[in-house]
C-alpha cells in the first residue's frame, strides 16, 4: 500500500485499470486454452472466440433485443428514481406517511419477483408494460431506502441551527437534507441500476415472451430450446456488458457529483 501511494497519480490510475484488464485477459485465455486442449464440444462449453464469432454473426437480431432490454431497464430505473425520491421526501417531511407506507415498500422488496411476475402478466395486457412494472418493483426499494437513510443522516447540530434561524421545511430540505442524502442516493442508484437490468431479464424469462418486441432473455430462451449454446453465451455476454456499462456510468456520475466534496469519491483519487 505504501509503495502504491509513492507512485505518481497518473501511474496509480493506469495501474488500477491495467490490473483488472490483465486478470480478465488471463481468465479468457485460460478458458480458450481449456476448450481447445481438451476439445470440449461447443454445445457444452463454447470457446470465447466462438462466442464472439456467434455474436458478430447474429449481431442484427441480438442488438434489436438488446435495445428492447435497455429501454425496459432504464425506463424502470427512471420510474424507480422518480417514485423513490418523491416518496422518500414525503417520509422525511411526515412521520405518519412513513409509518403508513414504508411497510408496503418492504413487502414489495421481500416478495420474489419470480413469484409475482405471473400475476402481473395476467392482470396487465401489455407485455412491455408488465415487464416494466416487474423491473420497477426490483429497482424501487434501494432508491427509497438509501434516500430515506440519507435524509435522516443530516447533522443534528445543523438541524438545530436551521430551526434557530426559523428555516422553512422547504429550505431545510433543499439546503440541508438533500446534500446530506446525495451520497446515499448515488449508492442506491448504483444498486438499482443493476437490479433494474436483472428485473427486466428475469421478468422476460418468466413471461416467456416471443415476437419482434422482445429482449435478450427471449433470445437466450430461444437458443436454449434449439441447443444453440454459443448463441446463448453471446446473449449472456451482451447482458453482462450492459450491466458493466451501467455500473461504470453511475461511477462516473458519482465522481462528477461527489468527487469534489465527499470523501467516498475524493479518496479514490489518492
Amino acid at each position: 500500500m505504501a509503495e502504491q501511494r509513492d507512485l505518481p497519480l497518473v501511474e496509480r490510475r493506469w495501474l488500477r485499470t491495467a490490473v483488472p484488464v490483465l486478470v480478465f485477459a488471463v481468465v479468457l485465455g485460460g478458458w480458450e486454452a481449456l476448450v481447445r486442449v481438451f476439445e470440449v464440444p461447443s454445445y457444452i462449453l463454447p470457446a470465447p472466440s466462438l462466442v464472439l464469432q456467434t455474436l458478430w454473426d447474429n449481431l442484427g437480431s441480438l442488438m434489436l433485443s438488446w435495445w428492447f432490454t435497455v429501454k425496459i431497464t432504464f425506463g424502470a430505473l427512471a420510474l424507480a428514481v422518480l417514485g423513490g425520491v418523491l416518496l422518500a421526501v414525503l417520509f422525511a417531511l411526515s412521520k405518519w406517511v412513513e409509518l403508513s407506507l414504508f411497510p408496503l415498500a418492504v413487502v414489495l422488496q421481500v416478495t420474489p419477483i419470480v413469484a409475482i411476475a405471473p400475476l402481473i402478466l395476467i392482470f396487465i395486457d401489455s407485455t412491455t408494460a408488465a415487464l416494466l412494472l416487474c423491473a420497477w418493483i426490483v429497482a424501487f426499494f434501494p432508491i427509497l431506502s438509501n434516500t430515506v437513510t440519507g435524509l435522516r443522516s443530516a447533522d443534528l447540530n445543523l438541524r438545530d441551527l436551521f430551526r434557530l434561524y426559523r428555516a422553512s421545511p422547504w429550505q431545510t430540505l433543499r439546503f440541508l437534507l438533500v446534500p446530506s442524502a446525495m451520497p446515499y442516493f448515488i449508492a442506491g442508484l448504483k444498486v438499482a441500476g443493476g437490479l433494474s437490468l436483472i428485473g427486466a431479464v428475469v421478468a422476460e424469462f418468466t413471461a416467456g415472451a416471443t415476437g419482434k418486441e422482445t429482449g435478450l432473455a427471449s433470445r437466450i430462451l430461444e437458443a436454449s430450446f434449439r441447443t444453440e449454446i454459443p448463441k446463448m453465451f453471446a446473449a449472456l455476454l451482451l447482458v453482462s456488458l450492459t450491466g458493466i456499462a451501467i455500473h461504470l456510468l453511475f461511477n462516473v456520475i458519482a465522481r462528477l457529483v461527489l468527487g469534489r466534496w465527499h470523501e467516498s469519491e475524493s479518496r479514490r483519487e489518492r
